[in-house]
């Protein structure tokens, strides 16, 4: 979602828009240089943690990587074949071992490994690891979801995106992990980002530095950055601690990416977008505890008992390319975010749908947001960042703003349809958002509303205050406040905090808890509650609660 910030930016943000004015004034951060590429210090070693992901009723899947001989470093195609094997028990300790055997990691998947394991019981907590040549995994916790047809009380999800490894430290990883009450983190995208270090954001904000230094294009480049990330700590605490359920945006590619290709690509020095995005794909495959759909892509249907059903969207690969707001491309019947088929497939789900809950996890914002009636001295500046007309509508073209015909259809869909307590879950925006979701965002709140949304904001991307370098809640609040009321579907917005969001979902309403964390630069970053917000059964609307579930 975010361009590479320069002295002349070549892509505008909502998160720039939001802002009315600019007063630039915050102390450099220090540089921090990370252990990008960790060389084994004998082999075999587990450098890059354990990870499960995608659970089901009766399995799950497992990740690791094995890294055989101290050259055979992630990106490198070396090292030898080596034999890793599994073991999953129903104790940390394990003496009840329920199942087991082994794999081979292979340089021609970067020697990492997933293991399908079916045969679990259903809603129930399993432990696993991995072994290779002498060597033992760290214990990783899984759990697996309930049956298809059960009568499931409570479903509780962490929900993350945007985790920039140059702009801070992963801390909401580590307070997600530290919670014992998760069934598994929803991470909505961005889980890393393609740019060379002091790309975004600038030189002197730069908390800790990519590798590789330069932007990721090659196959290599992205499985060393995808490498890079995992050796967090935090990173891999959370992955240790639950179940991921993972979507890409378009920074797992190249900043605003589509079906042929990318704002962040220049097919003239960096070759063929087609190879880039295979490489990007290939890499994220091999990297993530995440099954690849009928198609190869993240598109996906996962089901928690009678309580949910969660459909998890890819809006990258089928889109096509972003328009441009005053040629009328936004509202192009022939232009789409989802693609025809993956379109069926999401509004053939809902409908067939017997769940009291019909999630959806989007990289992209769905509600509309509109910037014509914000007032003149606040419109002027946001246009300008945006690089539209001081006149008129404003609208981020890479979300589904840019795609209405898409989102028309849907909605009709839902509402023809009957279809009740559908949840939108997003990320990509770098701000909190809780709103509803409008048939007809022009007429609300005397039109219906279809749907809800719960957007959550970065783990460390940079939102409002970063960007402009201002203390927290002060340009900020003129701006919301000005969102808001162009917006009424639109019942809160925090543009300035980094942390996470709990998904809460009951069969009477689904709420969300949104967590801040204290400082993004700091290690140990304390967390605190922030605000809720809830969707009771039946109501398609958003409501303000004042306690968190836990």
């Amino acid at each position: 979602m975010t361009s590479r910030l320069s002295s002349t930016p070549s892509r505008r943000t909502v998160v720039k828009a939001a802002a009315a004015t600019a007063v630039v004034a915050a102390p450099a951060i220090a540089v921090a240089t990370s252990a990008a590429s960790a060389s084994a210090a004998e082999a075999p070693a587990f450098l890059h943690g354990i990870a499960s992901g995608d659970p089901l009723p009766d399995g799950v899947l497992l990740w690791t990587r094995i890294t055989p001989t101290p050259d055979a470093v992630p990106g490198s195609g070396k090292g030898p074949d080596t034999a890793v094997g599994w073991e999953v028990a129903e104790d940390k300790a394990f003496t009840k071992i329920v199942a087991s055997g082994a794999t081979t990691s292979k340089a021609a998947s970067d020697h990492t490994v997933k293991v399908d394991v079916r045969g679990l019981r259903q809603a129930t907590a399993y432990y696993f690891r991995f072994t290779a040549g002498g060597s033992v995994s760290p214990v990783g916790r899984t759990r697996t979801t309930p049956a298809t047809d059960a009568s499931t009380p409570g479903v509780r999800f962490g929900v993350v995106s945007c985790a920039n490894w140059e702009a801070g430290y992963f801390s909401a990883y580590r307070h997600l992990a530290a919670r014992t009450d998760l069934d598994a983190i929803l991470h909505l995208g961005d889980y890393i980002y393609e740019y060379a270090t002091g790309g975004y954001p600038e030189p002197k904000y730069v908390v800790r530095q990519h590798s590789p230094k330069n932007e990721i294009i090659t196959l290599a480049d992205y499985r060393t950055r995808h490498a890079t990330y995992k050796t967090d700590a935090d990173l891999q605490t959370l992955h240790a601690a639950h179940p991921v359920i993972a979507i890409w945006d378009d920074h797992e590619f190249a900043n605003d990416a589509w079906s042929g290709g990318a704002e962040n690509h220049t097919p003239g020095t960096e070759g063929d977008w087609a190879a880039r995005a295979a490489a990007a794909r290939q890499a994220y495959f091999e990297w993530m505890p995440v099954r690849a759909s009928t198609e190869g892509t993240v598109y996906r249907r996962l089901r928690f008992g009678k309580l949910a059903d969660l459909h998890l969207l890819d809006l990258r690969s089928f889109r096509s390319q972003q328009s441009t707001v005053g040629n009328g491309g936004v509202d192009d019947p022939d232009r789409s975010i989802t693609g025809r088929a993956q379109l069926d497939w999401l509004k053939s789900g809902l409908a067939a749908s017997d769940a009291s809950w019909k999630l959806v996890g989007t990289s992209v914002m769905i509600s509309p947001v509109a910037f014509g009636s914000v007032p003149a001295y606040l419109l002027e500046p946001i246009a300008e960042l945006l690089g539209l007309p001081k006149e008129g509508l404003a609208v981020n073209v890479d979300q589904w703003d840019g795609y209405t015909d898409d989102r028309k259809e849907l909605l009709a869909h839902l509402t023809q349809r009957g279809i009740k307590n559908t949840v939108f879950l997003t990320g990509d925006i770098h701000m909190a958002w809780a709103n509803d979701v409008p048939v007809k965002a022009a007429t609300y709140p005397l039109s219906q509303s279809a749907a809800t949304e719960f957007v959550v904001t970065s783990v460390t991307s940079d939102n409002l205050d970063d960007i402009l370098h201002v203390a927290p809640g002060t340009v900020s609040l003129i701006a919301s406040a000005a969102v808001k009321a162009a917006n009424r579907h639109v019942k809160w917005i925090d543009m300035d905090n980094h942390g996470y969001g709990v998904l809460d979902v009951t069969a009477e309403r689904s709420q969300m808890d949104y967590y801040v964390i204290s400082d993004k630069t700091q290690q140990g970053a304390t967390t605190k509650w922030a605000r809720s917000y809830r969707t009771l059964s039946g109501t398609q609307h958003v409501e303000r609660v004042d306690r968190p579930v836990r």
